[in-house]
Order: structure tokens, then sequence, then C-alpha cells
């Protein structure tokens, strides 16, 4: 059974003053979304208890992108303008709105351990999340960056996926990977 990988990028005094939950919040109609909601659930959960042991300020991202918006821009298709910007509105509002109701099923998030400890504080980020939470987590300076990781094949695909190997490379700090609940390891059999 795969657990949490923690690698851990030693700097500064050893605690987390700033902690980023990275989820992944896009449709529910793709394969795979009950176990992406469950890792989602336990990213937050993980994150945000760590949060509370540290009393660090908690930022919950989602990286969102209007697919199909370079085409509708592009030379090929003449989409008016109006229907463009309409279609990336709305694609960035149900981002919004899932990373909502998200939170309002983990609860714990919002409870801080004291009065004192930071507030939690979420960003809707646009653009590929391999490319954007790792510039999110530079710019908040975040110790720690809690993410999932779904990748299911080869040799680094058991560890960690692509997009969190990728995210992996570019940050200067920890990271807490989890594979998602049931996760199994693919088992391939030479005959």
């Amino acid at each position: 059974m795969p657990c949490p990988v923690w690698l851990i990028k030693c700097r500064g005094s050893g605690s987390f003053r700033r902690i980023l939950a990275a989820v992944d919040v896009g449709d529910s109609d793709r394969p795979g979304e009950e176990t992406r909601h469950a890792m989602n659930c336990r990213i937050l959960e993980v994150a945000s208890a760590l949060a509370r042991s540290e009393c660090a300020e908690l930022h919950v991202a989602y990286a969102w992108d209007a697919v199909g918006e370079a085409l509708m821009r592009g030379t090929t298709v003449d989409t008016p303008e109006k229907y463009v910007a309409s279609y990336v509105r709305q694609v960035k509002e149900r981002g919004a709105a899932n990373l909502e109701a998200l939170l309002g099923e983990v609860p714990e998030v919002a409870v801080p351990l004291a009065s004192d400890c930071p507030k939690l504080k979420t960003h809707l980020v646009r653009g590929s999340a391999r490319k954007e939470i790792p510039a999110l987590a530079k710019k908040l300076d975040v110790d720690l960056v809690v993410m999932g990781t779904v990748g299911r094949t080869g040799i680094p695909g058991l560890i960690m996926g692509n997009t969190a190997e990728t995210i992996l490379q570019q940050v200067d700090c920890s990271v807490l990977a989890i594979k998602p609940p049931g996760f199994v390891t693919p088992v391939t059999l030479d005959a």
C-alpha cells in the first residue's frame, strides 16, 4: 500500500510558516473523479492538520485553464470575442465554485487551532499546474507544498506522478506528495 512521500529541503528554522495545498477540482465528468475528489479531501485534511500544529498560514490553490481558448482565438476558428470571454469566465467560475464546495466538505480546513493563527487563503491561478503551482509557491515563499500524485505508469509513476515530479523539480521547499486512497501499484508479469 503506497504511503505519502515527504521530501524535505533543508532551509530556515525547520518549522512551517506557510503551507500550500495544491488541489485539482476540475470538471466532475472526468474519468477517475471519485479518486481525485477523495485525494483532494486527503490533501486538505493533511495540510490543515500540519497548519494547525504549526499555527502556519494555509494556502489552498487550484490551477485552472480554459481548454480550447487558443483554438477559439486562432485564425482557423472565428469565434466572436464575447463568446470566448464568456467561456473563459464560466470555466473560472466553475473552478471557484468547485473549490468552495470542496472546502465546505472538509470543515477542519477553516478551523484554526488557536484564534491567533492565520486564516485560510485560497488561490485560483490560471494556467498549467506544472507551471503555476511552483510560481505561486515561490511568490508566497511557502515552506511546504502538499499535493496529490496519480501517476500510474512506469517506474517514476510508482513513486510520483509526472505533474508532481515536475513541480518537485521547480520548488525550493519541502513537498508532501499523497497518493489517492486505494491506489494500487500496477504489477506487470513477464512471460
